[in-house]
């Protein structure tokens, strides 16, 4: 099989502006890929079952985060692989898509969230979990930025829409039917408080309004275009004692690699 998708594991969440928890995350998704509860078929009549497996990222105590996850991916890729990353917080898609840009220079970004993540900086930092598209943006990493789901966009990530040309399908317009139409190589980076709070609870940030899973899903499985990488991520685990939000996470995950598993 050419370029099978690969977990990759991402234990961090120093990047999280309001609670900890997605540092856990990855090993709960595993767990919920695993369980009885469900199979290990895709909608795609796929046994996702034999999907390879990086493990979990081994981050240093000091130094860069970043580019310890970059160098992860970058390494996936070496193998011939193709990471499907599961984290962690949201900055970490930054390393990711630098990894991937390497590789894929005309990149397109599917981004689909309750908010935006353009912040020049939060609370001080320029690498927050609500900062990573803007430094994706300014450093040209993507030649494209669709973002579906936004449902808390303020002044200051309006004006960030501007400048970096990014096309946003925010819930209302998603309420009267656009959807994302997108072709050649992309990245998906699926957060998974995109969903309402009703499908998806196990989420530090509960934005109410959002998509449900059905239509989270519809919009994985009819992405145009070859999925180079993608990305899970902002699952929190300490907000999930039932477990019910995993196995959200890992239905996503299986349709993510089944639409990977496509483009072989």
């Amino acid at each position: 099989m050419a370029n099978p998708p690969a977990l990759l594991g991402i234990p961090y969440d120093a990047g999280s502006s309001y609670m900890r928890g997605p540092s856990l995350a990855p090993p709960a998704i595993r767990r919920a890929l695993a369980s009885g509860a469900s199979n290990t078929w895709s909608e795609g009549e796929r046994d996702i079952a034999s999907l390879d497996d990086a493990g979990d990222i081994l981050l240093p105590d000091i130094g860069n985060p970043r580019a310890a996850i970059e160098e992860a991916a970058r390494a996936v890729f070496e193998s011939g692989r193709r990471p499907l990353s599961l984290g962690g917080d949201h900055s970490i898609t930054y390393p990711l898509v630098r990894a991937a840009h390497e590789r894929h220079a005309q990149l397109t970004i599917v981004h689909i969230d309750a908010h935006a993540d353009l912040y020049d900086e939060f609370a001080g930092d320029r690498y927050s979990h609500a900062c990573p598209f803007a430094r994706i943006m300014e450093e040209s990493l993507a030649v494209r930025l669709v973002q579906v789901g936004i449902r808390t966009l303020n002044g200051h990530q309006r004006g960030q829409v501007e400048r970096f040309g990014v096309e946003v399908i925010d819930m209302r317009a998603f309420s009267r039917g656009e959807r994302p139409v997108v072709s050649g190589d992309v990245y998906l980076s699926v957060d998974l408080d995109a969903l309402d709070p009703s499908h998806a609870p196990g989420v530090s940030h509960w934005e109410p309004g959002g998509l449900t899973t059905r239509e989270l899903i519809t919009v994985v499985q009819t992405l145009g275009g070859r999925l180079v990488a993608a990305d899970l991520v902002e699952y929190n685990p300490e907000r999930d004692p039932s477990g019910f939000t995993a196995i959200v996470a890992a239905k996503i995950v299986k349709e993510i690699a089944d639409r990977m598993l496509e483009d072989q």
